[in-house]
């Protein structure tokens, strides 16, 4: 079947950033925010009035982030789209006073008596949303003065969110220049740059590119130090201010976990780096490389007369619903009906941010994909990640709206089991040997991923931390840190490494999210304890699977590890355990390149 590889921006708001629709939507929501901000000044602790408040700010919040969204999209898919920063612009003018209101309405309830707001959870409307209220209860008693608060959502216009928007409009100035095999140097993307650098077969070719890239980070290093160290201070203040104790206490609140569950997954990953430096040194000997420098990491692997296998987009796509199709329906159906309304943009072109996410579109309780698709089948990985990403967001539309804000940890274990279905299910139905090796390698490559590169990005944004409360730190100790960091999470099983990942990497310089980096980790391990439970009793698993995800915006992670699998995530051995069975992949591949290369 043929599928197209661009959004359908145009079922949105016609006409681009630019769209009359779009310009209308923003001024019905500025009023819809003054109308809103009076019945909160005239909140009396009434029932009947909160709950019509709780749906007022449902119905702002889904209409401003329905556009910023868009604006969003829109600027990713063409990066010199010159008028999307204007209209984001205006898109954060508008949260700022939404969420000034809202702090205003998050103070209304923490002031509410104990005996009221145990009367409002009794309400049968809002008994199923008691955990999120009790959060945000709880949450509120951290708020300064009202004042206090309404001048920090108006200093984050451009303070925060505006450190952030400069790093990605330097990174969409930037490219790459690389000079093929016919002698042409052209300028690429940093996202066709990042594709090409670490999937191409050529290791001269990946060696060139990442020596440009890191030329090319290099030189705006000492900008990108300046918005990293003044994006980051700015939170360690709001945070101090918060009476937040530790840099760490932030975002494990945002994930609904505990420092116990962190350090037991972290102690799990520590204690078991030698199977994944195995597999480097093994896969780096199939490579034929005299060292194993970092672009090398995720190179193709090709054994014989094998190749390492590609797949057209259409390919991927009909690959993708076929495995999908093992597990259950409904997920299938889902992905089906994504791929052909043009929930995808997935072409490989110029003037296209790098990375690759999954957003929503609120009022339409819809989602959308962004990603470039070069054939490669981690690039078909990719694409059931965030396909699982998707699958989560849409079988909480039919929960409570405050239910379905689930946090970043729990929202990468529905993408990761997606993925991890999708690698499973190839590695089985492998047509040789050769195909089997090249198929469990990309598998380990998610592996050491998790263990050994995210591991290097929060030992690095630990350390940063620790570093910038002692004051401004340079561009080279950034270098420095980062170079550590990697050094210690790969574990010895790398020759050089990426001292400029810090400032070429998006995930640092995200302004709502702290530590971008562990809940990637956590959803992996914690789908596999998932997966593992399906391939138990695999017979209407599917059902189960929807259950944990409709859980997860309302209960704790160890909440919901304890309801759904009966497992206590503050203990080692839980996570030791999803660990091993990456290992036991690892000794497969090990047997398996022996046996092809004594042949």
């Amino acid at each position: 079947m043929s599928y197209a590889q661009t959004w359908d921006l145009d079922a949105i708001f016609p006409g681009g950033t630019a769209s009359p629709a779009l310009k209308d939507k923003l001024q019905t929501i500025a009023e819809d925010l003054a109308a809103f901000k009076t019945l909160v000044d005239q909140f009396t602790n009434q029932l009947a009035d909160f709950k019509q408040l709780l749906a007022q700010q449902e119905q702002l919040e889904k209409a401003l982030l329905q556009a910023s969204t868009f604006a969003n999209m829109a600027q990713d898919a063409n990066t010199k789209d010159s008028y999307a920063p204007v209209v984001k612009g205006e898109i954060m003018v508008l949260f700022s006073e939404l969420n000034k209101v809202g702090n205003r309405f998050t103070q209304k309830l923490v002031d509410l008596d104990e005996a009221t707001f145990t009367q409002f959870l009794a309400d049968e409307a809002l008994a199923p949303i008691a955990f999120v209220l009790t959060e945000q209860r709880q949450k509120g008693a951290r708020l300064l003065s009202e004042q206090e608060e309404a001048l920090i959502a108006e200093l984050n216009k451009d303070g925060l969110a505006a450190w952030s928007q400069v790093y990605d409009t330097i990174i969409s100035t930037m490219s790459i220049p690389w000079t093929n095999t016919q002698g042409e140097t052209v300028s690429l993307s940093i996202g066709q740059a990042m594709n090409r650098m670490s999937q191409d077969n050529d290791p001269k070719v990946r060696k060139q590119l990442f020596t440009a890239w890191e030329e090319a980070f290099s030189h705006q290093a000492p900008i990108f130090a300046d918005v990293l160290n003044h994006l980051d201070g700015y939170r360690m203040t709001l945070q101090d201010k918060h009476q937040y104790n530790h840099h760490l206490e932030e975002p494990l609140e945002y994930n609904r976990m505990s420092k116990a569950t962190l350090d037991a997954m972290w102690q799990a990953v520590s204690d078991n780096k030698q199977p994944f430096v195995s597999f480097l040194k093994k896969k780096q000997q199939l490579l034929q490389l005299d060292e194993l420098a970092w672009q090398d990491v995720d190179a193709p692997l090709a054994i014989g007369d094998h190749e390492a296998m590609t797949f057209t987009y259409d390919e991927a796509c009909d690959f993708i619903i076929k495995h999908f199709r093992t597990f259950g329906p409904k997920l299938t159906d889902f992905t089906i009906h994504a791929l052909n309304n043009r929930w995808v943009e997935a072409e490989d072109r110029n003037d296209k941010r790098p990375g690759g996410y999954c957003t929503s579109l609120p009022e339409f309780d819809e989602s959308r994909i962004f990603m470039t698709f070069t054939g490669s089948a981690s690039d078909t990985s990719t694409l059931a990640h965030e396909l699982g990403h998707a699958f989560h967001s849409h079988v909480l539309t039919d929960v409570p709206y405050l239910n379905q804000h689930y946090a970043m940890n729990v929202a990468e274990t529905a993408s990761t089991f997606a993925e991890t279905i999708i690698a499973n299910a190839t590695v089985q139905s492998a047509r040789s040997d050769e195909e089997k090796l090249s198929l469990l390698n990309n598998k380990l490559e998610g592996a050491t991923a998790m263990f050994m590169n995210i591991h290097a990005r929060f030992i690095f944004e630990d350390n940063f931390y620790q570093a910038r409360k002692k004051g401004i730190v340079s561009h080279e100790q950034l270098s420095e840190l980062m170079t550590a960091a990697q050094k210690e999470a790969f574990h010895g099983a790398l020759d050089t490494y990426h001292p400029h990942f810090w400032s070429s990497k998006l995930h640092f310089f995200i302004d709502d999210v702290p530590f971008y980096n562990f809940p990637y980790t956590f959803g992996y391990l914690f789908s596999l304890g998932i997966y593992a439970e399906y391939l138990k009793q695999p017979e209407n698993f599917e059902e189960k699977y929807i259950a944990l995800l409709k859980d997860t915006g309302a209960m704790t992670v160890e909440e919901l590890a304890m309801k759904h699998l009966g497992v206590d995530v503050t203990k080692v051995d839980f996570w030791a355990q999803g660990v091993q069975l990456m290992a036991e992949d690892v000794d497969q591949f090990i047997a398996l390149a022996n046996q092809l290369t004594d042949k």
